[in-house]
């Protein structure tokens, strides 16, 4: 689990890609430097957000550590797009004492959203992205959360439909710690949509499917009472 809150901005410093003849090959070992200040309480096996993308700790020192990716990971995110010396975003998983400033971040990548455009908004910059995969438009809602990049931000406009697309704005803090900055129309970022609407939407589809009826009361009440059971659910486990 993870907030969204990135904690540092790393380096990829080697890329390996691992032999598909030997058992677990065929994806590829990524080398994560310049971020020795996340690495002072890491252990071998601790879970470590690259870029939205929860990996394993396979091998750390005090300035770098290793992470194996594997096939199908490099199929849905944009890691296998990643360079040598390039940036990527890190967030180490949560604690009990972490503060969550940003929302409940799984590590989940679901799909990536290319850039459309960029566009200055005071000290700000607006980001318009359309998903490769549409179906993840439903749980896009305007001042809603979403991840980009392992990175927490708001949903400041949203247009559905096979052309759909969503904005966000970078402040200018914000600008200076996250890898989305950098970036420029028709590069790629990795998308986690909020968790809560999936639940919300599996727990709809299976009220309709049962009851056969539209009772607008008892869904109400339903949606509240799942939403609220689910928060609670994950608080628990800080």
């Amino acid at each position: 689990m993870f907030t969204g809150i990135v904690e540092t901005i790393g380096t990829v410093s080697s890329l390996n890609p691992q032999d598909h003849s030997v058992e677990g090959g065929g994806g590829t070992s990524l080398t994560i430097s310049d971020c020795g200040d996340i690495l002072t309480d890491c252990h071998l096996g601790d879970s470590i957000a690259v870029n939205g993308t929860c990996l394993t700790v396979t091998e750390f020192n005090e300035k770098e550590f290793k992470v194996g990716v594997a096939p199908e990971t490099l199929r849905r995110t944009n890691l296998g797009a990643l360079q040598r010396l390039g940036k990527v975003n890190l967030e180490r998983a949560v604690s009990a004492s972490t503060r969550m400033g940003g929302h409940f971040v799984q590590g989940h990548v679901d799909t990536t959203a290319s850039i459309e455009s960029v566009e200055e908004d005071g000290n700000a910059l607006r980001f318009r992205l359309k998903p490769r995969d549409k179906g993840v438009l439903r749980y896009i809602v305007e001042k809603g959360y979403v991840t980009l990049d392992g990175a927490s931000l708001t949903i400041t406009a949203v247009q559905d439909g096979d052309d759909g697309w969503w904005e966000v704005m970078l402040v200018a803090y914000t600008q200076s710690r996250i890898v989305m900055a950098t970036k420029r129309p028709g590069e790629d970022v990795n998308v986690e949509v909020d968790m809560v609407g999936k639940y919300v939407e599996k727990a709809v589809s299976g009220y309709f499917e049962t009851q056969g009826a539209n009772n607008p009361a008892v869904l109400e009440r339903m949606v509240r009472k799942l939403v609220d059971e689910r928060l609670q659910s994950t608080l628990r486990r800080f």
